[in-house]
């Protein structure tokens, strides 16, 4: 499905009736990556809406800057254009940059707070460098550079012999996605806000979760996020990388669920069909 949202093409999936989970896909990945979890949630009675980021998937690539806070409003206006007045809303890695932006800008639309294998620091300046380099070798055509520094540390070190379609499945979404995707999520990433002073203003409802062997987000930065932020919860998936959502879908989908019901006490998210395939 697609909607014309501040003035570009969003695809978006949107399955199911009940209490809505806007759930925010990482860097350079697209809403495919929530199969497992759509599938899952629509079944137990939640509406899961997965958008693809401007500049990924499916949806229009603009030129121009990217930021944090337009990834942000481009959530909030499709969760306008769908009738959704709160959600829960889980960001997986660069999504969760955009979900504490949210939290930032627009708390009230956010009804829980799902922390998927993220962090809430900024960019040191090794890390802003790394992401300049690898925009610019994008720019230079060696976009295969961004394809191979992400996906050799994305999964646990088991994954990629036992479930090596699983691994080409993810480096196929690498791929396809835009050269503005790239670079504009790149820049955005490096110039983001650092939230981790700022955890304890947050009093929504959270969840902070973590995969074991997690070499992106390190299991042992859990803990901290989690307890920094007033009302939340956290689990540590075993045997699970960066991917944790695709490496071991049902104990994902069982932390998620959890969280979902919990916070589903009651909140608006009428359907409201009015997107286009």
């Amino acid at each position: 499905m697609h909607a014309k949202i501040n003035d570009i093409q969003l695809a978006y999936t949107d399955e199911g009736n009940g209490p809505a989970l806007i759930l925010i896909h990482g860097f350079p990945l697209c809403r495919a990556m929530w199969q497992p979890q759509v599938a899952a949630l629509s079944a137990a009675g939640f509406r899961v809406v997965a958008p693809d980021l401007r500049g990924f998937g499916e949806s229009e690539a603009p030129r121009g800057r990217y930021s944090m806070d337009r990834f942000a409003d481009d959530i909030v206006e499709l969760m306008t254009y769908l009738g959704i007045g709160r959600a829960v809303v889980g960001g997986m890695s660069m999504g969760g940059y955009v979900l504490l932006n949210l939290l930032e800008r627009h708390p009230r639309r956010v009804a829980g707070a799902a922390f998927l294998l993220t962090r809430c620091n900024a960019d040191d300046a090794a890390g802003k460098a790394r992401r300049a380099e690898l925009a610019q070798l994008v720019r230079q055509g060696k976009r295969s550079a961004v394809e191979g520094a992400f996906a050799e540390v994305l999964f646990a070190p088991a994954t990629p012999a036992s479930e090596p379609q699983l691994v080409e499945t993810v480096r196929s979404w690498m791929r396809n996605t835009s050269d503005a995707g790239l670079i504009g999520a790149l820049e955005a990433m490096a110039a983001r806000a650092d939230y981790c002073d700022r955890l304890g203003e947050f009093s929504t409802p959270a969840l902070v979760m973590g995969g074991a062997e997690d070499r992106i987000v390190p299991r042992e930065t859990i803990a901290p996020f989690a307890a920094a932020l007033p009302n939340s919860s956290s689990c540590i998936i075993p045997k699970a990388g960066h991917m944790a959502n695709l490496e071991q879908p049902q104990a994902f989908n069982a932390c998620l669920m959890d969280f979902m019901r919990l916070c589903s006490q009651p909140f608006d998210a009428p359907r409201n069909d009015a997107g286009s395939a």
